[in-house]
């Protein structure tokens, strides 16, 4: 069995979405021991979307089901669909999976860019008709940059939980176990997540 880290390393440097501060971290010797304060967005770094982030209501972050984010998953190389991935670039692809990481360019990306890879309103609709409970990409939303929130609502509402800003620069297209656990953090609408793949290759 292998497991591979697909968390994006958070700290000060962590690239951040226009607007959102960056991670901050202060670490004090109290002795006997190091604390640290910890001062970042909800949506710092690898992070997951709770449907109240863009729905208003429903779960929080605390409340999704786990189940949607533990199991079975599908990783699907869509670097040749370039910064838009659409419902074709998908069809045929989709198997029987609930669970699908998209791997686009950006995984390699240390700065941000307003024409970062995302999901077309019909790649949404693709994947909430089929029945996703999850999708997660390397980029820093699911959605393009200027936009007017229709991708995540259409995911959300089908019950289809969002994970952004992956690192997938390592793995290769095929099926993994995946585990995503959020921080539980009360009844906010995201929260940073370790996101891990395991394999039974051992290479």
């Amino acid at each position: 069995m292998r497991i591979i880290d697909i968390t994006r390393p958070l700290s000060s440097t962590t690239v951040s979405f226009p607007g959102d501060p960056p991670p901050r971290f202060t670490q004090m010797d109290a002795g006997l021991y190091l604390i640290s304060d910890l001062h970042m967005n909800s949506h710092s770094g690898t992070h997951i979307d709770a449907p109240v982030h863009y729905l208003k209501t429903g779960d929080t972050i605390d409340k999704i089901p786990l189940d949607h984010l533990i199991g079975p998953c599908r990783i699907l190389n869509v670097t040749a669909a370039g910064n838009t991935i659409t419902a074709a670039d998908l069809t045929n692809r989709l198997g029987s999976a609930k669970r699908i990481l998209l791997k686009t360019s950006f995984s390699t990306e240390t700065q941000f860019r307003e024409d970062f890879p995302h999901l077309a309103l019909d790649a949404a609709l693709l994947l909430r008709d089929q029945g996703a409970l999850c999708v997660g990409i390397d980029s820093f939303s699911i959605e393009t940059f200027v936009c007017d929130g229709s991708v995540h609502r259409r995911l959300l509402e089908g019950g289809c939980i969002i994970i952004e800003l992956l690192n997938l620069a390592a793995v290769e297209e095929g099926d993994y176990e995946m585990a995503a656990l959020p921080l539980r953090l009360t009844g906010l609408d995201g929260a940073p997540a370790r996101v891990v793949l395991i394999s039974k290759d051992e290479k």
